[in-house]
């Protein structure tokens, strides 16, 4: 499981920090991609610290897989003078179209000075940030009307910074993702885990599961009834998270040699539900606001 005592990629860090930091005098505004199903855990502490003071957009990205009503108070709660906050879903491109206009707003003062100097029509830059999965490539080739970066659906696809133009007027630089290296907090690691900003193939896959279990019991306990037909949600004290992962996959007649439940084919079948809001829109973190 990842945890406070794992570390991850910590080399990559530190080279990503350094072109951050290279390059920030260069653009006038940030481009902060998060998950909208786990705003606080997928925002990079390190991101967030290094582009303190940019007028920064912030996209609540795969917006359309997260619970509406809590994505709406995380983007509340990330306003401010310097900061707008977006909801997106970079597949259908909704809230896109918004993109532009706020960070014209948010340099407007610039835009103002370019003018008065007679550089109209001068195209602002943006950094595009965000951890590993995203969606960071989605966004700049739907902003470009053309395939420019390269999109996987598994972390660590984008390994170098690289500019690209945009036909929104606005010039994007893409920064690769990369996760911090160290989790304060293990349900963090275990939000990226579930959302797959973590390698599946470096994870326990059933440990993922179980913690994923233990979220929507508490979480969303309607979703996972009816989804799995589990006729009532067992409680902690009948039902651990391994007992419940177990009792989907025997739902599911996920069954091997003997009637043992095949645990491993239900954790997978179990996050890959997850990740397609088959169980439901979701949110795994809660705004504190």
């Amino acid at each position: 499981m990842p945890s406070q005592n794992i570390q991850w990629f910590p080399g990559h860090m530190a080279r990503t920090r350094r072109l951050i930091t290279e390059n920030l005098k260069n653009v006038d505004a940030v481009i902060e991609l998060l998950d909208a199903r786990i705003p606080h855990s997928s925002r990079n502490p390190e991101i967030s610290r290094l582009c303190a003071g940019k007028p920064s957009v912030i996209l609540l990205n795969k917006a359309s897989l997260a619970d509406p009503s809590i994505t709406k108070e995380w983007a509340k709660r990330f306003t401010d003078e310097k900061t707008v906050c977006i909801e997106t879903d970079c597949v259908s491109g909704i809230g896109l179209n918004q993109i532009a206009p706020a960070i014209r707003k948010l340099c407007g003062e610039k835009l103002e000075r370019y003018e008065n100097k007679g550089m109209v029509g001068r195209s602002l830059k943006a950094m595009v940030v965000g951890i590993p999965n995203v969606g960071k490539s989605s966004l700049i080739n739907k902003l470009c009307g053309t395939k420019k970066a390269k999109v996987e659906n598994r972390p660590g696809v984008t390994l170098d910074k690289q500019w690209v133009s945009t036909n929104i007027g606005i010039l994007l630089l893409d920064m690769p993702g990369v996760l911090w290296p160290k989790f304060d907090d293990a349900a963090v690691g275990e939000n990226l885990a579930i959302t797959g900003a973590i390698k599946d193939d470096i994870l326990d896959i059933e440990s993922i599961a179980m913690a994923l279990c233990g979220r929507l019991r508490e979480m969303y306990p309607e979703m996972l009834l009816e989804r799995y037909k589990l006729g009532t949600i067992p409680s902690t004290d009948e039902m651990d998270n391994y007992d419940l992962l177990s009792l989907i996959g025997k739902k599911r007649g996920f069954l091997i040699s003997g009637g043992e439940i095949n645990t491993e084919r239900t954790a997978n079948m179990l996050l890959d539900e997850f990740r397609a809001a088959k169980i439901g829109r979701i949110t795994l973190d809660r705004s504190k606001e």
